[in-house]
């Protein structure tokens, strides 16, 4: 009897006449709520908070079968009619007691404080913080927002193209006092060189731009000489030639390949090392040597190389011969002289300026230009 009385109580508080919205939800768009999915209420105009909150009027009570849930009503059905009368006795007085405006204003009273103590848990932000624009002076900084905008222009300040300048100057003076301080470091790092041994064969070749980015910085280079490699046999060099095909040049017995397909220069140097170990493995097997196939090098076209003439070579005798053939010439020269043989250029040129001078003939005067009135003008 007491489950009954219990689910009686439920039943009766749940289907016990309830407060009325004081306000009409309006769903509309908002720029300070942008991740709240709620409805925004809008108040009405007569609204006021210090009334009390309207409710509809009271529905008399009956009683009714189809409320109850399927555990109630099956418990309902195996009572006896003496306590059918009994529980619909308690389902009236709760319905009573829910309904009663004591039970309402206390109820009104919880919600309401529970509203107030979620409002001071997470206070909602009427307006959003204004940002404020960083200027042209704070551009680049850790701290913009900080900066503010900047000071109104009053006509002393530089234009843009002397501001231009004036970052290329201090970019100068950087990297001066990185080569006055930090490159004579360097020589700390300093290593002699030391040429390659036999057993590396391979040489890599790598291209930088001094810090700049560039697309063909990540490319690396490999060339190997094919005798160099001692695990080889002679058969299986000549195997390793056919298989790198035009890659390699058959006049300085060069196989050359690279490699730009990664982001960085590690990646494709360890990509042409494990190339060339496939190449090696691949040379070694002696399933198939290849050798129907003949060596084809039409790819490479020979440079000309021009000797210089043994005759144009200044050996210790040519030398020799040289000089008595000047001295010969200046001799020959110097007798011309003292026989008068020599012409004289600047004194055959007067001599030609003044014959021209005697024969040229003396030209007439010109009359003056404006015609016979301007003559008469003259003559007086």
């Amino acid at each position: 009897m007491a489950t009954a009385f219990n689910r009686l109580g439920f039943a009766a508080f749940r289907h016990s006449n309830r407060i009325q919205c004081r306000r009409k939800p309006w769903i509309g768009h908002s720029s300070y709520r942008p991740l709240h999915s709620s409805p925004i209420y809008r108040a009405s105009a007569d609204d006021d908070d210090d009334e009390a909150p309207r409710k509809g009027p009271i529905e008399p009570y009956s009683f009714d079968y189809t409320r109850l849930d399927s555990q109630s009503r099956h418990q309902y059905d195996h009572l006896s009619p003496e306590e059918k009368l009994e529980y619909q006795k308690a389902d009236r007085a709760a319905y009573e007691h829910f309904t009663s405006p004591a039970v309402e204003s206390e109820f009104q009273g919880l919600v309401s404080q529970a509203v107030y103590d979620i409002r001071q848990e997470n206070p909602r932000e009427r307006d959003p913080p204004e940002r404020i624009t960083p200027g042209l002076m704070a551009m680049g900084e850790i701290d913009e927002q900080d900066s503010g905008e900047d000071e109104e222009f009053d006509g002393d300040d530089i234009t843009s193209i002397a501001h231009g300048e004036l970052e290329q100057h201090r970019e100068i003076r950087d990297y001066a006092r990185i080569a006055a301080w930090e490159m004579p470091m360097l020589s700390k790092l300093y290593k002699p060189f030391v040429l390659p041994s036999r057993d590396k064969p391979l040489r890599f070749r790598y291209t930088t731009y001094m810090g700049e980015t560039h697309p063909a910085a990540k490319k690396v280079v490999l060339e190997f000489c094919t005798r160099d490699l001692p695990s080889l046999t002679e058969p299986q060099r000549i195997k390793l030639v056919k298989l790198v095909g035009v890659r390699y040049n058959p006049e300085k017995d060069l196989v050359k390949m690279s490699c730009e397909m990664f982001e960085t220069q590690a990646q494709n140097k360890r990509y042409l090392g494990d190339l060339v170990d496939t190449l090696m493995a691949e040379a070694k097997d002696a399933t198939d040597m290849f050798e129907d196939v003949p060596l084809d090098f039409r790819h490479h076209k020979p440079k000309p190389k021009f000797e210089f003439p043994e005759s144009w070579k200044l050996t210790e005798q040519r030398k020799q011969q040289l000089e008595v053939n000047w001295r010969q010439r200046a001799l020959k020269e110097q007798e011309r002289e003292e026989a008068g043989g020599l012409i004289d250029g600047p004194k055959l040129i007067e001599e030609a300026l003044e014959a021209m001078s005697i024969r040229a003939p003396v030209r007439p005067a010109m009359p003056p230009p404006g015609g016979r009135g301007r003559q008469r003008q003259l003559a007086r």
